[in-house]
């Protein structure tokens, strides 16, 4: 071997490349652990999120069995009586209301006030109206009233059935769950339109210091929230209007009835609510994605809460009481109403008004924060 000659290099043992290998993963994994347990935005919608729903559904399913459901009592109806002063078990999911005339209790069920009505017929025919808008309920009162039936015609035995089930929806045969998954699902998509318009536009617009450049142009600001305004209202009115247009295509089959028309002022009032929403999160966030946290944090258990995806029987009382603190809910309840329950301006006029009160109430809350750059 000469001076210039180098000895071949050895090539690393087998342990120890492993050794490396496994150092390099481990101080990988350890970077990325690091990386998301600092990322509070994905902490956020990983794991408390999901842990929210979680809590939201136990609190509305919490001892939920059979719903009780409400059905009034036209008359003297003697298997209804006979069952009561026998404390039968199968009353207990029976809410029964008394002293209503045949005609209001029929306008009280095709309201969805209430789920049924029991009258009794001539010969022995027990007389069930009830309203589908609840395909649990109507299948709890349908099964309940059935085997009172059942065990009264046992109970005569070696005689021929002395009761006959007469029973019948409130609804005609046009009458589809499109019907009542129409204005929930539009109350969703003109909150979510209308919460992240205003929120981005006005985080956006403050980090590229366009609001301080509109500030200082001779434009006044309500010419900029006007603006904001007529452009939310118009996206929500073409959200109405497609998804009117989709539910009325034959194979869903939405039918309206005369004063649907009553939807789009609803709709109105209802957008400037959600725009309120997204004034007052849009004043409190620095960035985007700030801004999409506090959105989903609001619009998802507003959605829920209000009736957009899952009806709120199930859930109790004071739950119920929370939900009435929500806009969503004054626009799912009236426009179900207008839309295909023959409801009218008693419905909208007073949701319209609330909505109008909850946005004077944001606005005021939004400008206390509201600053015109990030300084």
């Amino acid at each position: 071997m000469t001076a210039t000659e180098r000895p071949p290099a050895t090539a690393p043992a087998p342990a120890a490349e492993g050794g490396e290998k496994a150092n390099a993963f481990v101080g990988l994994s350890r970077v990325m652990l690091l990386g998301f347990l600092r990322d509070k935005g994905t902490l956020f919608f990983t794991l408390a999120l999901p842990l929210m729903f979680l809590l939201l559904f136990g609190v509305l399913y919490k001892g939920g069995g059979t719903s009780h459901v409400k059905v009034a009592e036209i008359g003297q109806v003697k298997i209804l009586d006979e069952a009561r002063a026998h404390a039968e078990g199968s009353l207990d999911a029976l809410e029964i209301t008394t002293g209503l005339s045949e005609a209001d209790a029929l306008a009280k069920v095709r309201k969805g006030d209430l789920d049924g009505l029991v009258a009794e017929g001539p010969n022995g025919t027990l007389v069930l109206r009830f309203s589908q808008a609840d395909q649990v309920k109507s299948a709890t009162v349908q099964g309940i009233v059935n085997s009172l039936v059942d065990g009264a015609n046992q109970a005569a035995s070696n005689a021929p059935a002395k009761y006959t089930l007469d029973a019948s929806k409130v609804e005609d045969d046009s009458t589809k769950p499109i019907q009542y998954l129409t204005p929930g699902l539009l109350a969703y998509a003109v909150a979510m339109g209308a919460v992240y318009g205003a929120s981005f536009t006005l985080v956006t617009w403050r980090k590229k210091r366009v609001l301080r450049r509109l500030r200082l142009a001779p434009i006044s600001a309500g010419t900029i929230v006007g603006a904001r305004v007529l452009v939310s209202v118009l996206v929500a009115l073409a959200q109405t209007g497609l998804f009117l247009m989709v539910a009325r295509i034959d194979y869903f089959g939405l039918k309206l009835t005369g004063n649907w028309w009553l939807v789009l002022p609803l709709v109105v009032c209802a957008t400037l609510a959600f725009m309120s929403i997204g004034l007052v999160t849009g004043s409190l966030a620095k960035t985007e994605e700030s801004a999409n946290g506090m959105n989903q944090l609001i619009i998802l258990p507003m959605s829920f809460l209000g009736g957009a995806f899952i009806p709120l029987d199930f859930a109790p009382s004071w739950l119920q009481d929370v939900s009435r603190a929500l806009p969503l809910r004054y626009l799912i309840v009236p426009a179900k109403s207008v839309l295909s329950q023959g409801g009218g301006l008693a419905e909208a006029l007073p949701a319209m008004g609330i909505l109008l009160g909850f946005t004077a109430v944001l606005c005021a809350v939004a400008w206390r924060f509201f600053n015109w750059d990030d300084a």
